[in-house]
């Protein structure tokens, strides 16, 4: 579906961007009347706010930069004179970041956004399901800033600009986003998928409850029984609801048409051709600057321990996918998943060369410094959303590819660790009522292919959350739940504990008397 540009809501979006990075004492004349709003509804600013998720939470320089790159999961290196960007990637892979990195900045900016920009929308007396619709992107929005920051920011509907926004932090924001998700939730529609719906408003809380303990004690978390047993009845609720299930290929979740195909996807951002996020950059960061017709930004690569997690046969770790469109592939090569060894012209077959003549090979092999002269070779790529051809031949305005926040698998998997952490076992549809069973049930359907599982441990569940949900935004979030994120891996050592929360922006403590900075910047 395609949406009418307005103007006035336009302007309003871009406003928010700037009351939400600075927080000036003086009277703003920001805020819209309800004469101002096209025919005095507040449909089109709630579309707005819908649209002002793509920039943080679509692409791969904000949320996905926080939660992936700092983790096992992704590699930003500096190719020569190319991905230097004054350190920013290298603090985020090696935990030395500040509270003046771009990328912590930008983010906690954007997120803000979406919660300022639904909660005006609140005095312009939508319907019932449009208010329950923005307080559900404004409870998303806070969690995804409890979860990254600690440090909510919030204000009633109406407050003015002038008064400094207040904080909730840790458990207290946890426990008011769980309050909102209980008060709307009636008024959810039940679909679609694209837009904030009951069953987003569950897996949401499945989030919160599994991660309840995460919020009072980073550090050391405890998993309360109660707890887990929210997120079992929850998953029994979506599971119970048979609107879901597995696709024949794991990749259509991610695919341009996945709106149509994707039958596990619970919640995403949809996008259309000329009216879309940064969906496109997920292939563009990865490819190589001669994979035509993509053209790509030759950046980012995955470590080999994440490649070496999957069995040879585990469809996840890539497949020859046929995308409409796109080229014929005759050698069903590899095209999505992970991309390693020799790269091929997907049209012809012809191997492909790196701008130096020498072979497209890609390695297993990557540091944080490539200087060689097979850096633009080197490191494995990995490429979750396939390409969007018709876009990209179109002049790659706007892939149509909706971007996947909340799906089955993870769902299921959720289920399976609160059991695991001492939930009661239930039985609801064909997954089975124990961990292992439900996990097996995922790894050996057609559409991944791997064998079962004999045992099941929580380092085997985080380690089956990593082959499942690459990519997705989650490996942070999933790594600290684990006490895994501190660790040392390659080229970064051991990290201090105060890097299990970014600080918040300097810019907005230095503003904002209600802000104390987080522990340790």
């Amino acid at each position: 579906m395609r949406y009418p540009k307005i103007t006035c809501a336009a302007a309003f979006l871009a406003l928010l961007q700037v009351v939400s990075s600075c927080e000036l004492n003086e009277t703003l004349e920001g805020q819209l009347t309800q004469d101002q709003i096209p025919s005095g509804d507040p449909a089109a600013l709630l579309q707005g706010v819908y649209n002002s998720q793509r920039a943080p939470i679509q692409g791969v320089a904000n949320v996905f930069a926080l939660q992936e790159v700092s983790t096992d999961s992704r590699i930003m290196p500096t190719r020569g004179p190319d991905w230097d960007d004054n350190g920013k990637w290298r603090q985020l892979y090696n935990h030395t970041w500040n509270a003046n990195n771009e990328q912590v900045r930008e983010t906690y900016t954007q997120l803000n956004g979406i919660i300022y920009a639904s909660t005006d929308l609140l005095r312009f007396s939508p319907t019932a399901q449009q208010g329950a619709e923005a307080r559900f992107l404004r409870a998303w929005a806070m969690y995804l800033v409890l979860d990254i920051y600690d440090q909510v920011l919030y204000r009633e509907p109406g407050e003015k600009l002038s008064e400094f926004a207040r904080i909730r932090k840790g458990t207290e924001a946890l426990d008011f986003i769980v309050s909102e998700i209980a008060a709307i939730q009636s008024a959810l529609p039940d679909a679609p998928v694209s837009r904030a719906n009951k069953d987003a408003a569950r897996v949401l809380l499945m989030k919160c409850y599994l991660n309840k303990g995460v919020y009072a004690n980073r550090q050391s978390p405890t998993f309360a029984a109660a707890d887990m047993n929210q997120v079992i009845r929850l998953a029994d609720e979506l599971i119970s609801s048979g609107k879901y299930s597995f696709t024949p290929n794991f990749f259509d979740n991610f695919a341009p048409n996945n709106g149509a195909i994707g039958r596990e996807n619970i919640f995403t951002q949809e996008n259309t051709f000329g009216n879309s996020g940064a969906t496109r950059d997920h292939w563009k960061f990865v490819s190589h600057y001669n994979m035509r017709p993509v053209d790509g930004y030759n950046g980012p690569a995955a470590p080999a321990t994440l490649y070496d997690l999957f069995e040879a046969n585990d469809k996840r770790r890539g497949v020859a996918y046929d995308v409409s469109g796109g080229p014929a592939n005759p050698g069903r090569r590899i095209n999505v998943g992970f991309l390693i060894g020799q790269q091929y012209n997907l049209a012809t077959d012809a191997p492909l060369m790196t701008r130096g003549g020498a072979p497209l090979a890609f390695t297993r092999d990557i540091n944080l410094f490539e200087t060689g002269p097979d850096l633009e070779a080197k490191g494995i790529r990995p490429l979750k959303y396939p390409v969007d051809y018709l876009s990209e031949a179109r002049g790659g305005n706007g892939a149509e590819n909706d971007h996947v926040s909340f799906r089955l698998a993870d769902v299921l998997l959720m289920k399976a660790e609160a059991i695991l952490r001492g939930g009661t076992p239930t039985s609801a549809g064909a997954f089975g009522a124990t961990p292992l069973a439900i996990v097996n049930s995922l790894r050996t359907h057609p559409s991944r292919g791997a064998s079962a599982l004999t045992s099941l441990t929580l380092d085997v569940m985080l380690d089956e959350r990593g082959r499942e949900l690459y990519g997705e935004s989650w490996r942070r979030q999933d790594m600290i739940r684990f006490g895994k994120f501190l660790q040392a891996r390659k080229d970064k050592p051991q990290s201090d504990p105060k890097y299990l929360i970014y600080p918040v922006p300097q810019t907005q403590v230095d503003v904002n008397r209600n802000i104390t900075q987080n522990p340790g910047y």
